[in-house]
């Protein structure tokens, strides 16, 4: 495992914005010096029922940018997202930037490309991303320099981004009382996810945490902040008031609590498209089209 270049004297402007469609996070991070950003975990609009795409979340991320007179340099994917699509091809359309993703969606590309019946025209060598982020790459956005740590278990290619003091950990945490990502899409497993939440946990108890996702347990005000300290102290699935879970006991909770919970709604659209780095997949006469497999998810 690599030594992380943890730097808590960097100290990232973190704006978020909470899309109430689909319990996402999207957050913005700013170098104060050079007002140079980077964007983590877009999401595009759908109406699936009516097949529609939008970009009123997306067109308010970029209207944040420019009315902040920032520059885009990196529109950051944390995994393949299953519940929500990615507007990072549209975002830079606009304002430019890099779109990065860990190296293993390959492996996720494989995978669904034969969920999916895709085609040898569907590149499954993540061609489609700018970027394909290693376990401790580093990049830098303005001034400050960032890296990327490899935290499977929720899919095989999550990555923790961590920027100074501020990490992004995809699904792989929730907020404290929300415990953590499930583990049972195909490549998931919650022995890995168990392992690359101490990974997670083992960075500076002062490192601010930033959720994907928060679905506001027993009806409170949604979050999506934390600390180290706090996730190491009161989640509920692997912190103190788990009452020392161990590895096999969190395999054990993380296995029959998966086997209760029904696929995302918006699964179908999102991995078809989010595993082409936001692009839409189309059919023989080139317009947008979605499949639907059956009784295979």
């Amino acid at each position: 495992m690599p030594t992380y270049p943890v730097d808590l004297s960097v100290h990232p402007d973190v704006t978020s914005f909470f899309d109430p469609d689909t319990n996402t996070i999207s957050h913005v991070a700013v170098d104060p010096s050079t007002r140079a950003c980077a964007v983590y975990d877009s999401v595009l609009d759908i109406d699936y029922a009516a097949g529609r795409l939008s970009h009123a979340h997306a067109d308010t991320l970029i209207a944040f940018i420019r009315e902040q007179r920032l520059t885009l340099e990196w529109l950051i994917e944390t995994h393949v997202h299953a519940d929500h699509l990615s507007a990072a091809p549209y975002i830079q359309e606009t304002l430019g930037g890099k779109i990065g993703i860990g190296a293993k969606i390959v492996e996720v590309q494989e995978t669904f490309g034969k969920v999916f019946n895709e085609g040898t025209a569907f590149q499954r060598d993540g061609s489609q991303f700018d970027r394909l982020f290693e376990d401790g790459d580093t990049y830098t956005v303005g001034s400050m320099t960032g890296f990327a740590m490899h935290t499977p278990g929720h899919t095989p290619a999550c990555m923790t981004h961590v920027l100074g003091d501020a990490a992004f950990v995809g699904d792989t945490l929730f907020m404290p009382d929300g415990g953590t990502a499930r583990a049972d899409f195909p490549g998931g497993d919650a022995g890995e996810l168990y392992d690359s939440i101490q990974k997670v946990l083992a960075l500076p108890e002062k490192m601010r945490l930033f959720m994907c996702h928060d679905y506001g347990p027993n009806g409170r005000d949604i979050r999506w902040e934390t600390t180290v300290a706090e996730e190491k102290a009161r989640n509920i699935h692997v912190g103190s008031e788990a009452q020392g879970r161990d590895k096999a006991g969190f395999v054990k909770l993380r296995t029959e609590r998966d086997r209760t919970l029904s696929m995302p709604r918006l699964i179908i659209p999102s991995i078809q498209v989010n595993m082409r780095g936001g692009h839409m997949p189309t059919g023989e006469d080139g317009r947008p089209v979605l499949k639907v497999p059956i009784n295979t998810l």
